[in-house]
């Protein structure tokens, strides 16, 4: 089976040994791929294992499983990581998990902090990411203005009816 964090690599040579507690992530972003699988596959055991000691006391594990098992996972995408790295104590990984919940496609975009405590990678926190304003380039046509086709009617007769 095709991990589902989406490496392109299977599931047991993946993700499943850093849930099965048969090794340890080296990177931040292997920990983030490792999470993703556990959401996917519903291994709340190792969502509360790699989640940092100190953030644990607000974690809800009730809703995270809700969350987890009425998803269909759809993808995972790593838009940006910094530091995060096997020498690294702390790193960053921005990302889109894609899901389907009661029929509407869904995305997740956050921006995930990670640290390193005795040698181990925890999830500490995470900032949803907003998405970005639309910012027009060119002026905004109005109802009665003329059209920018060159026909020399208003744009709410011609191309904007």
């Amino acid at each position: 089976m095709d991990c589902p964090c989406g490496s392109g690599e299977t599931y047991d040579k993946c993700c499943e040994p850093f849930i099965r507690g048969e090794s340890l992530p080296e990177t931040a972003e292997r920990l983030m791929r490792s999470r993703y699988s556990a959401y996917a596959l519903q291994e709340m055991p190792y969502l509360t294992d790699t989640l940092h000691p100190d953030h644990r006391k607000d974690w809800d594990e009730k809703g995270a499983e809700s969350w987890s098992r009425h998803s269909l996972w759809q993808g995972l995408e790593i838009v940006h990581t910094e530091g995060g790295g096997p020498e690294d104590e702390e790193g960053m990984v921005e990302f889109i998990a894609s899901f389907t919940l009661r029929g509407a496609a869904l995305q997740h975009h956050e921006r995930a902090v990670f640290e390193k405590k005795d040698g181990r990678w925890y999830f500490k926190e995470g900032e949803l990411v907003k998405p970005k304003q639309v910012r027009r380039e060119t002026p905004k046509i109005g109802r009665n203005d003329p059209c920018p086709c060159g026909s020399g009617r208003k744009y709410k007769k011609c191309c904007g009816a």
